[in-house]
């Protein structure tokens, strides 16, 4: 459920960020492209929709050991992008709103404005779709549909407020705001990595090694409420296997060699 609020929270912030530079330049420079700007909001909503529902779809069409290995490999792209994602936001979030300017200057007529909010809302959506459905191959702790629309409510009541707040300009900032999601991102991005790791091991397709590595239930079982938080956000574990710890340790080491070669654009690294 945590995952899932943050998830939609910092997902929903970035696509109001994106719905608030297109809509401040459309009401200075073009109102008459407004029109075209809901159009494509609406329609980004429904590309995300449309892909929520081929991957439900797909996992219908495969079942056994298929299935398994189709959610495994969903945790994994769901990583994956989490970790472009930041790549991406820390070497051009600083010139986004700059980049969207020429984008609609150039775009022109109303429906390539409409086809512009389209595909960078469909964006976020279709990030949002995919991180979603990986986190539910490996949290049971989802909860059913109630409880995730909850949690989707949840998140995207929180950006609204964030958002508002990041607007005032007083206590919060757009860099603190990319900085700590930056961090729960990475963090995120591991615990999925390592719930991949997991069902591979559980599914007898790679070794566990040494198993347990080490016991640390007695400090803080994963088990429990409070662990469980942890396990989610983090990817902690009480009583890993020694390939767990292998996939959990290169994950960081590949990610922070990567954080420290990428800048922003325009830069270049001494």
């Amino acid at each position: 459920m945590e995952q899932a609020i943050f998830i939609v929270w910092r997902e929903s912030v970035e696509a109001l960020l994106v719905i608030g530079i297109l809509y401040a330049w459309l009401s200075h420079h073009q109102r008459s492209g407004l029109r075209y700007l809901y159009l494509g909001v609406v329609a980004g909503i429904a590309l995300a929709a449309v892909l929520g529902m081929t991957l439900l779809g797909l996992q219908q069409l495969v079942d056994g050991l298929w299935q398994e290995l189709f959610g495994v490999g969903m945790l994994f792209v769901a990583a994956a992008l989490i970790v472009h994602m930041v790549f991406w936001m820390r070497r051009y979030g600083g010139g986004l709103g700059k980049q969207l300017q020429d984008q609609a200057l150039a775009a022109g007529d109303g429906w390539a404005l409409a086809m512009l909010a389209c595909l960078a809302i469909g964006r976020e959506g279709s990030e949002t779709v995919i991180f979603l459905y990986g986190m539910s191959q490996v949290q049971s702790s989802m909860g059913d549909w109630l409880q995730f629309l909850t949690a989707i409510g949840a998140g995207i009541g929180l950006a609204v407020i964030t958002w508002a707040l990041l607007q005032q300009g007083t206590r919060l900032s757009w860099k603190l705001f990319f900085r700590f999601s930056e961090i729960m991102l990475l963090l995120l991005a591991g615990a999925l990595v390592i719930g991949g790791t997991d069902r591979l091991i559980g599914l007898g397709l790679i070794p566990a090694g040494i198993d347990p590595v080490w016991d640390t239930s007695s400090f803080i079982d994963d088990t429990s409420r409070m662990g469980g938080i942890l396990a989610a956000l983090t990817g902690y574990r009480a009583y890993p296997a020694l390939t767990t710890v292998a996939a959990f340790v290169g994950y960081w080491m590949f990610t922070l060699w990567r954080l420290r070669a990428v800048s922003p654009a325009g830069q270049n690294r001494a």
